[in-house]
């Protein structure tokens, strides 16, 4: 099993959850996070961090959500890994509460973006 970051992180990016990662699990994209599955040991502790409930047990994922357990393994893949908590952009708190995000996930790399 692995944990899975959901649709709720989308433009709110909170990345508390990433200094309590004992692996280094986390990937981080334009406006998104994602867990990768191949180094999350399942320990949990990112849980209790997040503040808008994203992140789910992959045995727990809703219908509605199992898309993004795929999304994580490859945009895990993509991304370059995030060790340490940054700033949440200044208008998370605008999308903590909005439910249909996910027409608005960026998922160029920001590797790619930078070249």
């Amino acid at each position: 099993m692995t944990y899975v970051v959901t649709e709720a992180c989308i433009r709110c990016k909170h990345t508390d959850c990433v200094d309590v990662c004992p692996v280094d699990a986390f990937r981080e994209g334009p406006n998104f996070l994602v867990i990768d599955p191949d180094e999350c040991i399942d320990c949990t502790l990112c849980i209790p961090e997040c503040p808008v409930d994203a992140i789910v047990a992959e045995e727990d994922l809703t219908p509605e959500q199992q898309e993004y357990l795929e999304l994580n393994a490859r945009l895990a893949r993509a991304w370059p890994t995030i060790i340490e908590s940054k700033a949440s952009p200044p208008d998370a708190e605008q999308w903590a509460e909005v439910k249909a995000k996910r027409h608005l996930l960026e998922e160029s790399s920001p590797k790619a973006a930078a070249e």
